[in-house]
C-alpha cells in the first residue's frame, strides 16, 4: 500500500545523496510537499499506482538535444500525452530534436534515465539545459515530479512550483503548445 508523507523522510540514511539534496532546496523555499516511496520505476507505466496514490498532473520528462548535440532541452508533457519532435522543434525554432544521450544527463543534471525531474535543473549551475513546458502540465493544483531518484515521487502544488520552486533554479521556461499527434 502506498503511503503519502509530508515532507522529507525522517531518516536519510540510505539515501543517494541527491534525492537529500533535493530535500535540502525544498525546505531551504519553504516548500510544502507530500511524498511517497516506492519500487523503482522507469516507465509511465510503473507509475501508474504511484500516480493514482500521488492526486496530481503527473509529467513525462524528456531529456531531448538537437542533431549536432549542442543544445539541450528538459520537456514536461503530461504522462499520457504523445508528441511529435517535428513539431516542438517547429515552436522552438530548432534542427531536428531527439533523445539526448545519458553521459550528457548525467553531467548535467545528476539524474539516470527513469528518474528525470524538472528539479534536476538545480545540478544544473551552467545553464546547459532549457526547460520547455506544455502547456497542459499547467492543468490541476498539483504537479508530481521525482526527487532526483526513481523510488520516491512528490506532489507539489502548481502555484509553488511555477512562483517559487522554478525561479529559484534559475532556468526560464519556455512553454509551448504540442498537440496530440493524428493517428
Amino acid at each position: 500500500m502506498l503511503k503519502l508523507e509530508k515532507g522529507r523522510p525522517a531518516d536519510c540514511a540510505g539515501r543517494l545523496e541527491k534525492e537529500v539534496r533535493t530535500y535540502d532546496f525544498l525546505d531551504k523555499l519553504n516548500i510544502e510537499y507530500e511524498r511517497i516511496d516506492h519500487e523503482a520505476a522507469m516507465t509511465m507505466e510503473e507509475c501508474a499506482d504511484v500516480d493514482e496514490a500521488l492526486g496530481a498532473m503527473i509529467c513525462k520528462n524528456l531529456f531531448l538535444c538537437n542533431r549536432q548535440e549542442t543544445t539541450f532541452y528538459l520537456l514536461m508533457i503530461p504522462g499520457d500525452k504523445k508528441f511529435k519532435t517535428k513539431d516542438l522543434s517547429a515552436q522552438i525554432h530548432s534542427s531536428r530534436l531527439s533523445f539526448a544521450k545519458e553521459t550528457y544527463m548525467e553531467e548535467f543534471l545528476d539524474i539516470t534515465p527513469g528518474s528525470v525531474s524538472v528539479l534536476g535543473l538545480m545540478n544544473d549551475r551552467e545553464h546547459r539545459v532549457q526547460l520547455l513546458v506544455d502547456r497542459d502540465v499547467l492543468k490541476g493544483d498539483y504537479i508530481g515530479c521525482h526527487p532526483c531518484i526513481n523510488t520516491s515521487s512528490l506532489r507539489i502544488r502548481q502555484k509553488d512550483m511555477w512562483e517559487k520552486i522554478v525561479p529559484a533554479l534559475e532556468h526560464e521556461p519556455v512553454f509551448v503548445t504540442l498537440e496530440e499527434p493524428q493517428e
